[in-house]
Formats: structure tokens, sequence, C-alpha cells
């Protein structure tokens, strides 16, 4: 969470990393937004540990549960972000500011502490011809809508991220969260917008996953 930019260096070789190594592939739950995603093959957790970033989950490199409901909830309700401006915090692999978009979303931002995925981001916005801003500032940008998908995946994060989106919900942003219903979801503060059949990424079957609106 929170912005960031890769580290010196690692931009070029990241680039190559995933344009040679991974697979460009359409979702299947989104058929018209396709990301760049590993294989057995691509080597993936070998290049982490060749970059000295084994201990940051690659959350970038999948389309995880919460922003797969968030992307099928844009697809259903696109007037939620059309001709408004959009950030998707934790973005990882920019599949949601991607799904937002398609949505006729006026202009994205994406912000992601994960050092790569940026990279990630640019490739997979330029691959579905969609243009999105990387936001590096402490300060977040004067979004209307803050779309968050998998936030809140242990008690730490949590702890963090809660109050940077209730913070945005109290200046009057509309923030909507989605969660394949983790426990550390803050269910009390959330009114429940729709569920969805989710892909998770490390599952062997479909997952409910839902989009929640954080209450201000």
């Amino acid at each position: 969470m929170g912005g960031c930019v890769p580290i010196a260096g690692l931009t070029r070789r990241a680039q190559d990393f995933i344009t040679q190594r991974l697979t460009l592939r359409a979702l299947p739950f989104r058929p018209d937004i396709s990301i760049f995603t590993p294989t057995p093959q691509s080597g993936l957790i070998g290049w982490l540990a060749s970059e000295g970033l084994e201990d940051i989950p690659p959350y970038w490199a999948y389309a995880w549960g919460g922003g797969a409901a968030l992307t099928l909830y844009l697809r259903d309700h696109p007037e939620t972000v059309n001709g408004r401006t959009v950030l998707d915090f934790g973005a990882g692999s920019g599949l949601v500011g991607i799904a937002a978009a398609k949505a006729g979303a006026a202009g994205i931002w994406a912000m992601d502490a994960d050092p790569v995925a940026p990279v990630a981001i640019n490739l997979n916005a330029k691959a579905n011809q969609v243009e999105i801003a990387l936001w590096d500032h402490p300060h977040w940008p004067d979004a209307e809508i803050v779309l968050a998908g998998d936030v809140f995946y242990d008690p730490a994060v949590l702890a963090r991220t809660l109050p940077l989106l209730e913070a945005a919900a109290r200046r009057g942003a509309h923030v909507l969260v989605g969660d394949p219903f983790r426990r550390n979801l803050p269910l009390d503060q959330l009114e429940p917008l729709a569920t969805y059949q989710v892909d998770d990424m490390g599952g062997t079957a479909p997952v409910r996953a839902g989009v929640f609106a954080l209450r201000p």
C-alpha cells in the first residue's frame, strides 16, 4: 500500500522479465482484460530472489479475489466510475484500474508499495490500451472514487490501510472495497453491495467475494 516507484536499476530488468517470461493472458472472468501472468515455467520466485525481493509477495503478478469482484462490479455498474476520477489503491497488477478505464473513468491513478508493481501496471495498462497514472506522493490525489481490492489480508495491513481509506471517505471520496471475506475484513464498517463467485490466486475453486462501500 502507499505510493512507490521502482528502485534504481530495477525498472528495465522488471520490464524484461515480465514481457519475456510472463504470459499476457485474458482473464476468464473478464475476457476483455488481459494481464501478464506467470506460469510454473516463468521462474518468478527465482527472479525475485535474484533481485533481493524474495520477502515481498508478488501480488502484482496475479488477479486476486477482491480485485476480481471489483472488476465484475464495474462491468455491471459502469456508472459508478463513468466520468469520474479514480484511485486504484494497492493496485498490484493494475487490474481494477484497467476495469475502471473500460467503464469510462475520467482519470485513473494507481498506487502500490511493491517496487515492481508500477512496472506491471504500466505494461498491463499498455496491453489493454488504457491510461493509468502512477501516484508516488505522500498525499493522496483528490480522486472521487477510491477502489481497494484485497487490502485487509492480515491485521498489520488492516491497521495501516483502514485509517487511510477512512480519511479518504471523510474527505468525500466514495470508497469501494473488494474482498473474498477474509477474516480481517471490517464488516461492521462496510455496506455490502454485491457478491460474486471468482477465482482467487492460490485457490483450487472459485470463492465468494464481495464488493462493499466503506461507511464515512
